[in-house]
């Protein structure tokens, strides 16, 4: 059934990707620009290497373009923001990539509740931080981008014939358990089953929703966290990169094969589709990590101590 719909050519095609100012979402953003697509970087910020990026492509009055719209991806007039100046810069979207993430910081963190010392989340606020970027945003960044495809922009309804992307990312973590970031894990869960219930969309209106489940990838997210870096043994341990992300995405956006629902997982050197039932779970270089036991024994003694849990 896939090869009754037009290709995805991303040339003269326009993106959002959100997270886009570092990481894997900046290794996606470039090599759609390396494509021939425009991208709307939406961040809060952009790394120096990110910007060194969008210096080089903002200027070109043809072939692609890039554009730092700033965005916090909690506010939701932030979020329609993107789609409005992809309007009026391009003429619509084409592809949407609702990437920013995070893992489970100590300031939005089940070891660390709202009213502890190194928790933002208020405990009047009713809400934590790590689900509102990790699944309330990419949540309503389909709503929104659903709806733009099926307007009569520039670029045109979306259909078979024009059909349109969202590529979500979600992580190993999605697949299986850790005490150590619940939060993160059952975030990483939701996007998976997000994904996989948008799948007839596909065969309906031709847009196409898609997720990766990155492994252990060198970025900032780890590298800049000394408290996540303790969960990686160095000496054995291996990374995979940025660029085998965007890679992996990429596939997820042209292949014919990957028809709506598809979930990718990315190692080092390797892909697997990841089967709704009977999934063996993850295999492979730059899947897991070994520094883990110790840090568990830590959990449990911090639920030892008296008071654990209560507002200090």
């Amino acid at each position: 059934m896939a090869s009754t719909f037009a290709p995805f050519l991303l040339k003269g095609k326009t993106a959002i990707v959100t997270g886009a100012g570092s990481g894997i979402n900046l290794a996606f953003s470039s090599l759609l620009l390396s494509r021939g697509c425009n991208v709307v970087f939406a961040d809060l910020g952009l790394r120096p290497e990110a910007k060194a990026i969008t210096d080089k492509y903002s200027g070109f009055s043809s072939g692609p373009r890039a554009i730092f719209q700033k965005t916090d991806v909690t506010d939701w007039t932030q979020l329609s923001k993107m789609f409005e100046v992809a309007e009026k810069e391009f003429g619509g979207t084409d592809l949407v990539c609702p990437g920013a993430g995070i893992f489970e910081p100590n300031w939005s963190n089940f070891w660390h509740p709202p009213g502890s010392s190194e928790s933002k989340d208020s405990i009047e606020g009713g809400r934590y931080a790590s689900l509102d970027i990790n699944v309330t945003h990419p949540i309503r960044v389909s709503q929104l981008a659903i709806s733009a495809f099926l307007s009569h922009q520039a670029s045109g309804r979306a259909s078979r014939e024009n059909p349109k992307r969202i590529v979500m990312i979600s992580s190993v973590a999605g697949e299986g358990a850790s005490l150590l970031v619940p939060i993160y894990c059952a975030s990483k869960h939701a996007i998976i089953g997000f994904t996989r219930s948008l799948a007839a969309l596909d065969e309906k209106f031709g847009i196409r929703v898609n997720a990766c489940c990155p492994g252990i990838i060198k970025t900032p997210l780890w590298t800049d966290n000394p408290d996540k870096m303790k969960y990686v043994d160095q000496k054995k341990d291996v990374w995979a990169t940025p660029e085998e992300v965007a890679e992996a995405m990429l596939k997820l956006v042209e292949d014919e094969d990957m028809v709506g629902g598809t979930i990718l997982e990315v190692g080092h050197e390797q892909t697997r589709i990841v089967p709704m039932l009977n999934n063996p779970g993850p295999k492979g270089a730059a899947i897991s990590v070994s520094g883990t036991p110790g840090l568990i024994d830590g959990v449990f003694e911090s639920l030892s101590e008296e008071g654990w849990g209560k507002p200090q």
